[in-house]
């Protein structure tokens, strides 16, 4: 009777053990998702400015188009992404995004009426704003995605994750070109 009772207590500890490090890892699956909704809601805004800065810049029928044309083709693979949530081909997406508005907005420094302009003024700092954001966010997506991974992989919660088939997720990294300073003498040859 004795070790009945001391069996059964064993039991629902393991059990209560168990229920514990479940949670513990839908927590971090939720706290995951809600980093990447935070990083979703920025692009989203990134994405319907981007049209508006095209389009301030087209005015000056001297600037670049083909500037223009890579921020354009940034934006649709960055919209591709985001939608079919592919960190991966997202990471390499803003990186060129990124590289396309540097390059925008080196290019806008040779057009002293665009530089004055209040709208494309408000734009760029609204976009700039809302690249910090991003810059900010990933980080925290970064940290949750490395919390839950390592949730996964410890002993015994990699018991758990296995039994529940829960994945690891991947890190939000931009490309090495996105790292890299604009070259200022490229975009004025």
């Amino acid at each position: 009777m004795g070790s009945t009772l001391i069996l059964l207590g064993i039991c629902v500890v393991v059990l209560i053990y168990g229920i514990t490090l479940y949670n513990n890892l839908v927590s971090l699956k939720h706290g995951v998702s809600k980093a990447w909704a935070n990083i979703d809601v920025l692009l989203k805004q990134r994405h319907d400015e981007l049209p508006k800065l095209v389009e301030v810049c087209k005015q000056y029928k001297q600037f670049e188009q083909e500037t223009l044309q890579r921020v354009i083709a940034a934006r649709s693979q960055v919209q591709s992404a985001r939608e079919s949530q592919d960190i991966e081909a997202l990471g390499k997406a803003e990186g060129m995004m990124r590289t396309s508005l540097g390059g925008l907005f080196a290019v806008a420094e040779a057009y002293p009426e665009l530089k004055t302009n209040q709208n494309f003024m408000q734009l760029q700092t609204r976009i700039t704003g809302l690249e910090n954001g991003i810059a900010d966010r990933r980080e925290l997506y970064n940290d949750s995605v490395n919390i839950y991974n390592v949730g996964l992989e410890q002993f015994p919660g990699v018991l758990i994750a296995n039994m529940f088939a829960y994945a690891a997720k991947p890190l939000l990294e931009f490309s090495t070109a996105e790292k890299a300073d604009v070259d200022m003498k490229s975009l004025f040859s």
